[in-house]
């Protein structure tokens, strides 16, 4: 319940060194000495001394948790604090995105990436936006599921969907994607997926090693196994043969196209090399960013090609990141009923109140009963 899009306040602990400086300095007090008279004595002002000691340690307790308390129930108090906004699905063509982003009026707006199950999740976080902000969902129409009750929201929600050209290579929902959206948690048997490695011996090795990691990070749910020539079974071919052609009958649903040796060192990282190798699809590819890899991908007769200067990973992040980017590509499940494009008009008025909106009741109270008992333990000090 603490989490919310104000974790900033919790910089504000270092605030408990503050009554814990006051607690050590004890008052001040007169530093007196009997006399038997004064009278002979010449007039001076009454010395004074600080001294550091604890104490009152109920009461600096007590000081301590309200300024906790406090802290706490502003991290947990919602503002909004979005504006106009825009949802976008990494799978979807990026053209076709930024030509309805444009047409909705979206341009200048923020940018997120599409999380799973978005109409649930924007249900869930409406709170963190103005009220007069506006959404754009902008996605394929196999990624989002219809509701079995049209929902409602406080903003103005527009979705706009499109669905996917059907291709031969276009993988369906019988196909395994490469790698499991989610894996599961404890299979009973794990999910083989047949890839076909066509590279040098020198860098085979890496290869290897990349889809051996894959497999460590699934969790066991998946595993990788590498072949040499492609069957009904392949997903995935793995082709890091430079200025050679593949096979005309060679075909999955996937390609990954290396960058020569060239375009690796710097002389050519657009991949051009690697499109006058027999892909010459890849000269007008599609640029994509996502989890901090550049990819570019183009449509084939032999499949969707896929090519990135991080191919193959040449250290641990990078190819926790190529997993995690190609784990947000990865083709999920159609659902059985994709949601069209349409306007969901505010509702505000229709909606119940969300709990979640408000800070939470017993962090105020919790504030108001030690706020009552420090003042209480305050004046029975003095007194």
């Amino acid at each position: 319940m603490i989490l919310s899009s104000y974790p900033w306040w919790w910089l504000a602990l270092p605030l408990l060194l503050l009554p814990i400086w006051w607690h050590r300095q004890k008052r001040q007090r007169l530093k007196a000495e009997p006399l038997a008279t004064a009278r002979f004595l010449p007039s001076a002002p009454p010395e004074q001394l600080r001294v550091w000691q604890w104490r009152d340690k109920l009461l600096l307790l007590v000081r301590c948790l309200l300024l906790v308390t406090l802290i706490a129930w502003l991290a947990a108090t919602i503002f909004p604090w979005r504006g106009d906004t825009v949802l976008v699905d990494a799978g979807a063509d990026k053209a076709w995105a930024e030509q309805q982003i444009s047409a909705a009026g979206f341009t200048a707006a923020a940018r997120i990436d599409l999380p799973p199950n978005p109409l649930a999740w924007l249900r869930a976080n409406e709170r963190d936006w103005r009220p007069t902000a506006r959404l754009l969902i902008v996605a394929r129409a196999d990624q989002i599921a219809m509701p079995a009750r049209v929902p409602q929201f406080s903003h103005q929600l527009e979705l706009r969907t499109a669905n996917a050209p059907a291709a031969p290579f276009t993988p369906t929902t019988s196909a395994a994607p490469v790698m499991p959206a989610v894996p599961p948690a404890a299979p009973l048997t794990a999910t083989t997926h047949h890839i076909v490695l066509a590279a040098p011996a020198a860098r085979t090795p890496a290869w290897q090693s990349l889809f051996a990691a894959f497999d460590v990070a699934g969790k066991a749910a998946i595993r990788h196994q590498l072949a040499t020539e492609p069957d009904a079974g392949t997903t995935l071919i793995v082709w890091d043969t430079p200025a050679t052609a593949p096979p005309a009958n060679w075909y999955a649903p996937h390609w990954w196209i290396a960058p020569s040796a060239a375009a690796t060192a710097g002389a050519n990282a657009t991949g051009t090399a690697a499109a006058s190798a027999g892909f010459p699809e890849l000269a007008s590819a599609t640029r994509l960013t996502i989890n901090g890899i550049a990819l570019r991908y183009a449509d084939s007769p032999h499949g969707r090609l896929w090519t990135s200067d991080a191919f193959p990973a040449r250290d641990a992040d990078t190819a926790r990141a190529l997993y995690e980017a190609w784990q947000l590509l990865s083709a999920a499940p159609a659902p059985a009923y994709a949601t069209p494009s349409q306007t969901f008009s505010p509702a505000r008025s229709a909606l119940p109140a969300i709990t979640h909106a408000k800070p939470a009741y017993w962090l105020a109270l919790t504030l108001l009963a030690l706020f009552i008992l420090e003042r209480t333990l305050t004046h029975a000090r003095r007194n």
